[in-house]
C-alpha cells in the first residue's frame, strides 16, 4: 500500500509540472502543428522521465539509462529554438534525471552543469537578467522535488521488500525451531515409549508386575511428551537436567545397558539447563537407535563459569562416520546440527569423538552464566533444589 502511495504521488507531481509547462505552450501563441509537436515531445520526456523514477515498471530501459539520459538532454535543449521560453519548464526534469541515473559526484556535476544551461539559454530565448534568479530556482526546485519523490518511492519499496523479506525470515526461523524442538523433545520421548511398550508386552505374562510398573512409567512419560509439545507450540521450552537424567537412566536400564552416571547436582541457569538436558536426550536417542551398546556413561559437572557434559558408550557400529557431523550411523546427523546451534547460542560448544579406547564420546561445554544474563537464575536455582531433594 505505502509505495503504490508514494508512487502515486510522484507521478501526480510529475504530471503537474508537466501540464504547467504545456500551459506555457499554449499561452506562447503556436499554431496547431507545432502545439501537436509539443505535445509529442513533452509525453517523450515524460516517458524517460518515468524510465528514471521508476525503473523497476519499465525493466528494458533500465541497461540503457544512460543513453535514455542522453536522449532527454536532446529533447530538453534543442527544442528551445522552435519554442523558446516555453520550454523553460523542461530543464528541471533533466536535472532530477541526472542525480537518478549517474553515481552521486558525476550526477551532482550534470545537475550544476544543466542548472548553469538553463541560465544562459533563458537569455537566449528573450530573459534578461530580472528573471534569472526565477528561472533557476524554478529549475531547481523542478529538479530537487522529482528527485526526492522518485527517490523517496524507490526507499518506500526497498523497504517494503525488506520488511517482507523479514516477514518470510521470522516465518522461516519459526518453522525452524518448531522442527528443531519436535525433533530434540520427542525423539527421546518417542523412543522411550516405544522401547517401554516393547518391554512391556514381554513382560506382559512372564511378570505382569514388571509389566505394570513399565507401563506407568510409559503413561508418565506420554504426559511429559504431551507437556512438551505444549511448551514448543508456545515458544518456552525449558527442561531439567536431573530429571532428564533419571528418564535416561530409567530407560537405559529397561533396555539392558549398565548405565554410570556422575551428575552434579548445582542448579544450572535455565537456558544452560535445557541445552544439556536436550543434548542429553539427543545423546541418549541416538544411542539406542545407532549403537550396540552394553555399558553407558553419563557425566555432568560445573567447574567455575563451565558446565560440562559429557555422554560415553562402548557401542559404536561405525568408527569412521564418527568423524564426520553430520553421519547419520553416530551423530543422528540433524539433531547434532541442531544441538550445535543451540550450544553456540547460548556460548557453548558440542563435540563428538571416538576416544583411543573405542568408546563413543558425546560431550558439550557450556557457559555457567550465558552472556547477557544475571548471574543468578532464581527459577532455576529452585528447579535444581526441588530436584536435587526430590
Amino acid at each position: 500500500m505505502a509505495p503504490r502511495v508514494a508512487g502515486t504521488i510522484t507521478i501526480v507531481v510529475i504530471l503537474c509540472f508537466f501540464a504547467v509547462a504545456l500551459t506555457y505552450a499554449v499561452g506562447g501563441g503556436f499554431g496547431a502543428g507545432e502545439l501537436a509537436l509539443c505535445g509529442v515531445l513533452m509525453l517523450m520526456l515524460l516517458f524517460l522521465q518515468l524510465s528514471h523514477s521508476f525503473p523497476d515498471w519499465i525493466p528494458p530501459a533500465v541497461p540503457f539509462r544512460r543513453a535514455t539520459l542522453a536522449l532527454q538532454a536532446v529533447l530538453t535543449f534543442a527544442p528551445f529554438a522552435l519554442f523558446g521560453a516555453a520550454w523553460l519548464g523542461m530543464p528541471g526534469f533533466l536535472a532530477a534525471s541526472s542525480l537518478l541515473v549517474l553515481r552521486s559526484a558525476v550526477g551532482w556535476t550534470v545537475f550544476a552543469l544543466v542548472i548553469a544551461a538553463t541560465g544562459v539559454v533563458q537569455f537566449a530565448v528573450g530573459y534578461g537578467v530580472g528573471q534569472l534568479a526565477y528561472n533557476t530556482v524554478a529549475t531547481v526546485l523542478t529538479g530537487l522535488v522529482v528527485y526526492g519523490l522518485s527517490r523517496l518511492s524507490g526507499l518506500i519499496r526497498e523497504v517494503q521488500a525488506a520488511r517482507e523479506e523479514l516477514i518470510r525470515l521470522a516465518v522461516t526461523q519459526e518453522r525452524l525451531r518448531f522442527a528443531r524442538d519436535l525433533h530434540d523433545l520427542l525423539g527421546f520421548s518417542l523412543s522411550t515409549i516405544t522401547l517401554k511398550c516393547e518391554l512391556a508386552h514381554r513382560l506382559v505374562r512372564v511378570a505382569p508386575e514388571r509389566a505394570e510398573m513399565e507401563i506407568t512409567e510409559i503413561v508418565q512419560t506420554a504426559r511429559q511428551a504431551l507437556t512438551d509439545v505444549r511448551s514448543v507450540a508456545s515458544s518456552y521450552v525449558q527442561m531439567n537436567l536431573n530429571r532428564e537424567v533419571d528418564s535416561a537412566a530409567s530407560l537405559l536400564r529397561a533396555v539392558g545397558i549398565r548405565t554410570d552416571i556422575r551428575v552434579t547436582q548445582e542448579p544450572l541457569h535455565s537456558s544452560v539447563d535445557t541445552v544439556l538436558a536436550t543434548v542429553l536426550r539427543e545423546g541418549v536417542t541416538n544411542l539406542l537407535r545407532h549403537s550396540k551398546a552394553q555399558h553407558c556413561v553419563i557425566e555432568a559437572s560445573v567447574d567455575g563459569d563451565t558446565a560440562r557434559l559429557r555422554i560415553t558408550n562402548d557401542g559404536l557400529r561405525d568408527r569412521d562416520s564418527a568423524h564426520c557431523p553430520d553421519g547419520e550411523g553416530v551423530t543422528g546427523g540433524v539433531g547434532l546440527r541442531s544441538l550445535t546451534i543451540r550450544a553456540e547460542a547460548v556460548g557453548g560448544r558440542l563435540t563428538s569423538r571416538v576416544r583411543e579406547d573405542g568408546w563413543f564420546e558425546l560431550s558439550a561445554e557450556l557457559p555457567s552464566h550465558p552472556p547477557g544474563t544475571p548471574a543468578q537464575d532464581p527459577a532455576t536455582e529452585t528447579s535444581g533444589r526441588e530436584t536435587a531433594e526430590g
